[in-house]
């Protein structure tokens, strides 16, 4: 392929984008396929022989575009937000034609230098001080199992990556309500399921702070050693936030690693009217919260924030000869900060974004989606046969359907309101389970979500509910 043909496929990828985004609300937001239709359909193409562009884009609009549950439609309110917007979609292209492999400053020192910068700015807009260092992960999910793993490092002193694993039983501990990377982070760095304790949580979901330290002893009387605890800023289910600062007192007293999962919640840190439900997160080891959730940056990029970069980096470096550069202490080599060798250039999307929106436009956009978050809890609780279950606390909000007679379908009722409202193409939601209870999740968060379709999600959801009954 030459330039000249390059030049006008990349017009024509560019126009379809545009397309895509005029006419996003048309496309049902849940994918509506079967289980491996879309296999199907591809294994009966010439898988061969090379093909034009004109039949791969075919392909994709007749047989990919289907199944595809369209993340950025202002319809979606499943799950959680993964946005995105246009300058972090040009940064991207722009990543995606330079190719760099960013792994030391050498490699790229514009890659690693501008995460540097990034980083820092990001830590000043969320409040954090000037102690914290930032590096890039791709997911919330690898910052956790990072800080588990140098938290492991650390209460061993660094016995366990020098001689292998020494059969002492490390504990972990979380709320009932944290997130499962957590459970699955212990088992890859080798703490074992059973050593994750989950304690209880108070009525809004948050974790009882005097129940931890309960267990910490407990588990001290029976020869554990407690070894490093995770709070959760927003919960997945009901975004929860666990008294860090109780924590942190805790962490101090028994030498306990302490990691802050914020993955979603944590980009309203750029509020200063919501850092006073943080207080006291600068107290924690660790940090981490997901650009890519709720600030406008494609997938995937996580801000992760350490306390003692030297003990990250002592965890995991290594450096094999051909690796070795002139500069190498005078710079970041971001190889050395986790899991991955081989990196991408994620802070230029980040830049992008930061550098477009500027810090109040930023503060708008989380502003808007926390303020119609509240005005759907409230709507919907107005109508009388609607309950909440959880606070409302971002952007999040947890309800379900109580106008049927018969109490105990109530699950069965709310189970079917959420199928037949995704069914419908018209929205996507999804659920969790709070006290036992089957719990439909409205989620506020995509880039072009505005009033009108909340309204219209609200309409939708009121009439899709009492025509069941």
């Amino acid at each position: 392929m030459n330039n000249e043909t390059f030049f006008e496929l990349l017009q024509r990828i560019a126009k379809w984008i545009i397309r895509y985004y005029d006419n996003i609300e048309s496309y049902p937001v849940k994918s509506q396929v079967e289980p491996k239709e879309i296999y199907n359909k591809v294994a009966k193409l010439d898988n061969q022989t090379p093909a034009s562009i004109d039949e791969i884009m075919s392909d994709f609009e007749k047989i990919i575009l289907p199944g595809i549950t369209h993340w950025q439609s202002p319809n979606f309110f499943a799950y959680f937000p993964a946005n995105t917007s246009p300058p972090s979609i040009l940064a991207e292209m722009l990543t995606s034609a330079i190719a760099a492999q960013c792994m030391v400053w050498e490699t790229s020192p514009a890659a690693a230098e501008l995460e540097e910068f990034t980083l820092n700015l990001l830590r000043q807009y969320i409040g954090l001080p000037e102690s914290f260092s930032g590096v890039i992960q791709d997911t919330a999910s690898t910052a956790t199992l990072v800080a588990l793993i140098v938290a492991r490092e650390k209460k061993s002193s660094f016995s366990i990556n020098e001689n292998g694993f020494d059969g002492k039983n490390y504990r972990v501990y979380c709320s009932e309500e944290a997130h499962s990377s957590i459970e699955k982070a212990a088992k890859i760095a080798g703490f074992g399921r059973k050593n994750v304790v989950k304690i209880a949580t108070d009525e809004n979901f948050s974790m009882q702070a005097e129940l931890l330290e309960k267990s910490i002893i407990e588990d001290i009387e029976k020869g554990y050693i407690p070894c490093a605890v995770v709070s959760a800023f927003g919960t997945t289910g009901s975004t929860a936030i666990d008294p860090i600062n109780e924590i942190a007192e805790i962490a101090l007293k028994y030498d306990l690693f302490h990691h802050v999962d914020a993955a979603l919640a944590g980009s309203s840190l750029i509020l200063p009217e919501m850092r006073y439900i943080a207080e006291s997160i600068e107290r924690a080891d660790s940090i981490v919260f997901n650009p890519h959730k709720w600030l406008l940056t494609n997938f995937d990029c996580s801000a992760h924030f350490v306390k003692d970069k030297e003990t990250l980096i002592r965890t995991f470096s290594i450096t094999p000869e051909y690796l070795k550069t002139s500069v190498d202490e005078q710079v970041n080599n971001y190889r050395d900060w986790g899991i991955q060798l081989g990196r991408r250039f994620r802070a230029l999307k980040l830049w992008f974004v930061l550098r477009y929106y500027g810090l109040e436009g930023l503060q708008n956009f989380i502003r808007e989606h926390i303020s119609f978050a509240k005005y759907f809890a409230e709507s919907i609780i107005a109508e009388g046969d609607f309950e909440l279950l959880a606070p409302v606390n971002f952007n999040t909000v947890c309800f379900r359907y109580i106008g049927y007679s018969e109490k105990t379908k109530i699950d069965e009722v709310n189970e079917k309101l959420l199928k037949t409202l995704n069914d419908s193409g018209k929205i996507y939601i999804t659920h969790t389970k709070l006290n036992g209870k089957y719990t439909i999740r409205f989620v506020v968060g995509q880039t072009n979500t505005k009033k009108r379709h909340v309204d219209a999600a609200l309409e939708l959801i009121k009439q899709t509910a009492r025509n069941l009954v």
